[in-house]
């Protein structure tokens, strides 16, 4: 409750203000950036929707092949994948991007094939604006399953002809909205402690365990990352909206939406947060710490339904802050 709190008396200031913690737009000016402009080789992994608890997890895979530089930043509102990641590879705020790439905020869904689908060019244009001039564009990989991992393995050589390869790597996103779907997920993850298993399981059989491990051989830095986390949603709370409104449980932009501001942000002007307008009378709501938004249509039903499901957008701990974690070879 606290930290919902103070995200709402800060951010509106983080956005517009050069004194502020890092945020997702400064990931590749503070850590990606530097490497590349003292001539390393650079592997950007961004592991979608992973949470600082289950990389504190995964971490010890990762002892024995790398020295490990932890540091930390704020993932920018709404803490999902069109709004944070797409933050991470442009360096721009959402609202920067819909000026400078209108295309990207066309109409459409906001999920991760329609408005994540230019993430490469993102990052080109961005370190050009830094002042890079790489010889060739960055190459890029996004993995949704296992047999495109075990692709990347046998393919990584290759991939790390150029002085930047970006991987996304899909898994974890997967896995939380999968749990509020498959009744035996929710059976093998009840929890907080046991989805950190359950992450921890899945990174050890994965083609990935066995990436990192080469990438220990080769002349290469690794910055790892993610673009938000999710939170165990407990609670419901009504909103009010119409049919165009936007259908994502922790936030929602569209039309006089109204909620009870105890437990989400009203952002009536969506440029005070650096915010796409999309059209002139839209506003946001973003919930505060672990309620997702119903509609009083049905309520008990999609109440019970989303009820102890895993879900992002909203602000929390568990969404917002965000490990960014440098790896330099032992081995290499």
């Amino acid at each position: 409750m606290e930290f919902g709190k103070y995200i709402e008396k800060n951010y509106r200031h983080w956005v517009n203000s050069a004194q502020r913690p890092p945020l997702s737009v400064d990931v590749i000016k503070q850590h990606v950036y530097p490497e590349l402009e003292a001539g390393n080789k650079v592997v950007l992994v961004v592991i979608d929707c992973l949470r600082l608890d289950q990389w504190l997890t995964l971490e010890r895979y990762f002892y024995d092949f790398y020295h490990i530089q932890r540091d930390y930043y704020f993932s920018i509102l709404p803490t999902a994948t069109p709004f944070s990641r797409n933050a991470i590879f442009s360096g721009l705020f959402p609202c920067e991007i819909e000026r400078r790439y209108p295309e990207l905020w066309a109409k459409g869904e906001d999920d991760d094939y329609s408005r994540n689908r230019y993430e490469n060019q993102l990052l080109y244009d961005q370190l050009r604006l830094l002042g890079l001039r790489l010889k060739t564009a960055p190459r890029y990989c996004k993995v949704l399953n296992m047999e495109e991992a075990r692709q990347v393995e046998k393919n990584l050589e290759a991939y790390l002809n150029t002085p930047i390869f970006a991987l996304v790597i899909n898994f974890v996103d997967i896995l939380a909205h999968s749990r509020s779907d498959l009744p035996i997920l929710k059976e093998i993850a009840p929890d907080e402690s046991s989805y950190r298993s359950l992450t921890r399981s899945w990174f050890e059989h994965s083609p990935f365990h066995s990436i990192f491990q080469k990438l220990a051989t080769m002349d290469a830095t690794v910055i790892l990352t993610t673009d938000h986390g999710s939170i165990r949603c407990l609670r419901g709370t009504k909103v009010l909206g119409d049919r165009e409104t936007s259908t994502n449980l922790r936030y929602k932009y569209g039309r006089n939406l109204k909620v009870d501001p105890k437990h989400a942000l009203i952002v009536k002007n969506p440029l005070d947060y650096k915010l796409p307008r999309r059209n002139f009378n839209i506003n946001y709501i973003i919930a505060k710490e672990d309620y997702y938004f119903v509609y009083p249509t049905n309520y008990h039903k999609y109440l019970a339904h989303y009820r102890d499901s895993f879900q992002h957008g909203g602000i929390s701990l568990e969404e917002m802050i965000l490990p960014v974690v440098k790896l330099e070879s032992k081995v290499g």
